[in-house]
């Protein structure tokens, strides 16, 4: 038997770090994921309210966002929705207010996917 053969099928300590550091990447990716629709269902529901949408209607919006980041990759998309939504009618919010606004929410979605069990 050769050394190749003797470690058919056994994990060297490099293939054991490598699938460790594969699995905390997808974990990592995921926790981004459910954080970032979090940010934006919260984000949709704060534009939702300077709009003066309420109830139903305010939920769909919310929905909207959440979609919108599904467009492209980034967040562009969901700012420039707000944008324009808040522009068509006239909504005094500064570029750098809803910068912040989806910043801050961010910060809090990662907290609340953090404590999730």
């Amino acid at each position: 038997m050769t050394l190749i053969e003797s470690r058919e099928g056994e994990m060297t300590t490099f293939d054991k770090r490598e699938e460790e550091f594969e699995k905390k990447f997808a974990h990592d990716q995921e926790l981004r994921f459910k954080a970032t629709a979090r940010r934006n269902r919260m984000l949709g529901l704060w534009a939702a309210e300077k709009l003066g949408l309420t109830g139903a209607a305010a939920d769909e919006y919310a929905k909207e966002i959440v979609l919108a980041e599904l467009g492209e990759a980034g967040e562009e998309d969901v700012f420039a929705k707000i944008r324009r939504d808040f522009d068509g009618k006239s909504i005094p919010q500064t570029d750098h207010q809803i910068r912040r606004t989806m910043e801050q929410l961010l910060a809090q979605a990662i907290a609340q996917v953090k404590a999730a069990p």
